[in-house]
């Protein structure tokens, strides 16, 4: 992998206001806190705990949210200088009701929010095609200006000689309809090299509830994906290279809060390993290794609330290995 390279990171995508439950008041009254995320800069935000260097592209709007999330991204060592502030819409904002075991529901902001109105004109298209990975979501697909501009940022990072990163983070209240969702999905999974997707992602696109045989459908169908990793939640993780096949049970030390940001951070922990390891010549013995540093710094987000301030440093995820 071209090591001569601007940034190691540059990810599109959403940026957004993650309002998660925090007790009640005095009157009985739910309370909600303000946690800054959107899964592209919360997948940045573990790539600077883990020393590198980083780019968002995206778009909010002229409001104090905007401003909080740009101000948040910057003290997490993150460039925002390609961040657009817009007037056109407010900054999306998501309200996350989160269930006893960790997992969540939805409801978003968003008709228009900011981050969809990102245009092609607003792409800093010599970073993009200047950083060794490029990183997206399908949150930029739901609409047609920004899919544009993600469509673009994909080919101008390909042409650049850039590893295409995708995670197709399926939010099914963003999408006017299911079958769009699917159909921009499988152009995310036409032009990656690697992937992360949820089980429940794995079933969406192939009906199959068989990891292995959900895997096999889609690595069949796109032949370029080399590193293909499925999350499987609290069971744990499997990644798929070539001929090879490894499942990494999760980490089971209790004290989970909510699960925002595990994916993300899982996301970022693979990054870093294939910026380390490229994707050529991998053995069961790395991807093991990837898997169990990937599955150990997403539990430990989980402990904690929020994302973008919530992820852990590379000693406290080592430390819980040994």
């Amino acid at each position: 992998m071209n090591t001569d390279k601007r940034f190691d990171v540059t990810a599109l995508g959403e940026l957004l206001v993650d309002f998660t439950q925090n007790g009640r008041s005095s009157q009985g009254n739910g309370l909600f806190e303000a946690n800054p995320g959107g899964a592209p800069c919360n997948v940045l935000a573990m790539l600077r705990k883990l020393g590198r260097s980083c780019a968002f592209v995206g778009k909010v709007g002229t409001d104090m949210f905007g401003h909080l999330l740009r101000d948040v991204a910057e003290e997490a060592g993150i460039c925002m200088d390609y961040l657009v502030f817009g007037k056109d819409a407010r900054t999306t904002l998501a309200f996350v009701k989160t269930f006893p075991n960790g997992d969540r529901d939805f409801s978003f902001y968003r008709n228009p929010g900011a981050d969809m109105m990102l245009t092609e004109d607003e792409l800093p298209l010599d970073v993009i095609a200047g950083s060794r990975i490029f990183h997206f979501g399908s949150l930029s697909m739901t609409h047609e200006g920004v899919r544009k501009a993600t469509c673009r940022a994909i080919d101008c990072a390909r042409r650049g000689g850039a590893v295409i990163s995708f995670d197709p983070n399926l939010r099914p209240p963003l999408w006017d309809s299911l079958d769009e969702a699917k159909r921009q999905i499988e152009y995310g999974l036409a032009r990656c090299d690697v992937l992360k997707i949820a089980d429940n992602e794995l079933e969406f696109m192939t009906g199959e509830t068989d990891f292995d045989k959900g895997a096999a459908i889609l690595r069949g169908k796109y032949p370029g994906i080399k590193l293909f990793n499925v999350t499987a939640g609290a069971d744990g993780s499997y990644s798929y290279y070539e001929d090879k096949r490894v499942f990494v049970p999760s980490c089971k030390l209790g004290g989970t809060i909510e699960t925002t940001g595990a994916g993300d951070t899982f996301c970022a922990s693979v990054l870093n390993f294939v910026l380390e390891r490229g994707l050529d010549g991998l053995t069961e013995n790395d991807l093991t290794d990837m898997l169990r540093f990937a599955n150990t710094a997403a539990y430990l987000v989980t402990t904690r609330k929020g994302a973008i301030r919530s992820m852990p440093e590379r000693a406290e995820v080592e430390a819980l290995l040994n």
